[in-house]
């Protein structure tokens, strides 16, 4: 009876043990599935605004003939002052036509060139430099979050600004890979909310997703940062390889 039991214990432990693995595996390969659909996601998104930029040089291309005979039409007029104007026209034209941003890394490509579209649709002047870096030590829904965090914190600071600027630089320093995320303002947001507090009446607060951010950075072992220097707020997130 006693031999019983115990084989009867082992077994059930066995199984336990087996059931384990066999949940550990699921769990792995439900994430890898999750990780598949966002990349396959991101790489449809991509193709779709290439396909619209390429659409939109496309059209500037063939309208640029006709812009240049008005443009003729204007000086061999004399009207100097008209032409400039409408050269001014063109020019903001092709500014509002970006290029693509292309990092190799499939979720950071779709992130920057949506964000950073919406940023100059909105009339912000915005600068980047972005280095080739998979931010591989983090989950991709954790790295979506925390890019998107900063950069609409950035854009909504921007809009209230007359002359909005913002800029964006991704980077390996040491051993870290790091975000900064710059944007103009007019005056100092420390000075009135130095600790970056978000009320839920104020959603327009500059501080939107702060928490959020120092979060995501904590979570893996990365530091954040929040200053102002030379007329820009400045967001830094610092996350080890």
């Amino acid at each position: 009876m006693i031999g019983s039991k115990r084989k009867l214990e082992k077994r059930y432990a066995d199984l336990m043990q087996d059931y384990d693995s066999l949940y550990s595996k699921y769990s792995e390969t439900e994430y890898q599935l999750r990780e598949l659909s966002a990349n396959a996601e991101n790489i449809r998104k991509q193709d779709e605004e290439i396909r619209r930029l390429h659409e939109n040089m496309r059209s500037i291309k063939h309208d640029m003939k006709n812009h240049l005979m008005v443009t003729l039409s204007y000086l061999n007029d004399r009207d100097s002052e008209s032409a400039k104007q409408y050269i001014s026209q063109i020019l903001n034209k092709l500014n509002a036509v970006h290029s693509y941003i292309d990092t190799g890394n499939s979720l950071l490509n779709h992130i920057l060139n949506d964000k950073l579209s919406m940023a100059r649709e909105k009339g912000i002047d915005v600068k980047a430099e972005i280095e080739n870096l998979d931010f591989e030590a983090m989950e991709s829904l954790d790295f979506s979050a925390l890019l998107s965090n900063l950069l609409d914190n950035a854009i909504e600071a921007c809009e209230k600004e007359e002359s909005p600027e913002m800029s964006v630089m991704i980077f390996r320093k040491k051993e870290y890979d790091t975000i900064v995320v710059k944007n103009k303002v007019s005056e100092s947001v420390l000075d009135s909310n130095p600790n970056l507090v978000t009320s839920k009446e104020d959603k327009e607060e500059h501080g939107k997703g702060i928490a959020r951010i120092k979060q995501i950075s904590d979570k893996y072992n990365g530091m954040s940062d929040f200053y102002e220097e030379d007329g820009f707020f400045v967001a830094c997130v610092f996350i080890p390889q």
